[in-house]
């Protein structure tokens, strides 16, 4: 039995290394990888973001008739995670990275826009210093872009100046607008304490208070501390119309007098202390209620004979 770990194998006087059958695959034949997602891009179908560093089982091909110096490129495919459609990116060996081919979008990265922009100017640069005639060309161009961004900056300038002009004319008016607001609020609140003056004072100096079952509605004047004679005399009652339900008293006070009780006051308004009034207070009768069947809201129709 032959050692398992030898460096030397035994070959037979008669081996033909020509007769041993060679396997041939495909010629663009691919393999089944594992890596990572280079870069965050979004899914053209579903919409779902695959994010840098995800984990992929991918297939790896070799792209045919596409090379950089030589050095090959190659294509990855891989499937969303969301609604499992094809993907597809490739190798970038000029700059490095990758290119997104099919199926997905890449996500935006401002440092590679910064790169391109460097590249481009150092490739006008170049050019600019081999041919003085584009060069020309360039400076005019630049020329007239600096021409129109000035014009575009002063009517940008002008509209605003304008807009800044009616915003001032209308902040003045709405102040003043405020402004009358405000003195026509201060008057509205100055008439409405005057009012409310007026209307305490009103009940200060007139009252009205219950008086007897018999009495309409009478008018009695209050002494004042300095009056004295006849004049001070309590005033007989008065009435103009017929008496209605709730009777009362209407009392008359002087600003300079003390209130009197109101026991005394309705002794005089009754006619105690005061003259007799020839006027008499009569109620009116009272109508009485109709009692029958229109009392519940019948109503009765008589039938009318018919003649045979």
């Amino acid at each position: 039995m032959s050692e398992r770990k030898v460096l030397n194998k035994y070959y037979p006087p008669d081996f033909d290394p020509s007769k041993i059958p060679r396997r041939r695959g495909p010629k663009n034949s691919q393999q089944v990888v594992r890596l990572m997602a280079p870069f965050s891009m979004r899914c053209n179908t579903c919409g779902d973001y695959i994010y840098k560093g995800k984990k992929f089982n991918a297939r790896k091909e070799t792209v045919e008739g596409e090379d950089y110096y030589g050095i090959k490129i190659f294509r990855f495919y891989i499937k969303c995670t969301l609604c499992s459609s094809e993907i597809t990116f490739k190798t970038d060996p000029k700059n490095t990275d990758y290119v997104a081919e099919h199926g997905a979008q890449r996500n935006f990265e401002p440092w590679r826009d910064e790169k391109a922009e460097e590249e481009d100017r150092l490739a006008k640069l170049e050019e600019e210093e081999n041919n003085p005639m584009k060069a020309l060309e360039n400076r005019t161009t630049d020329s007239k872009r600096e021409m129109d961004i000035l014009d575009a900056l002063q009517d940008i300038r002008a509209k605003n100046a304008r807009i800044e002009r009616v915003g001032q004319a209308q902040a003045s008016d709405l102040l003043e607008r405020l402004g009358m607001q405000e003195i026509e609020d201060e008057e509205d609140m100055r008439k409405r304490l005057e009012e409310e003056e007026d209307e305490r004072l009103v009940r200060e100096v007139f009252s009205k208070v219950p008086g007897p079952s018999g009495l309409g509605t009478s008018t009695l004047e209050l002494p004042s501390n300095n009056a004295s004679g006849p004049e001070s005399a309590v005033d007989t009652p008065a009435t103009s119309l017929p008496p209605s339900p709730p009777r009362s008293i209407t009392i008359k006070r002087k600003a300079d007098g003390m209130e009197p009780e109101l026991s005394t006051l309705l002794a005089a308004d009754s006619g105690k202390s005061a003259p007799p009034v020839s006027v008499k207070l009569t109620q009116p009768p009272a109508k009485k209620k109709k009692l029958g069947a229109n009392l519940l809201g019948i109503k009765v129709v008589k039938k009318k004979k018919v003649s045979v």
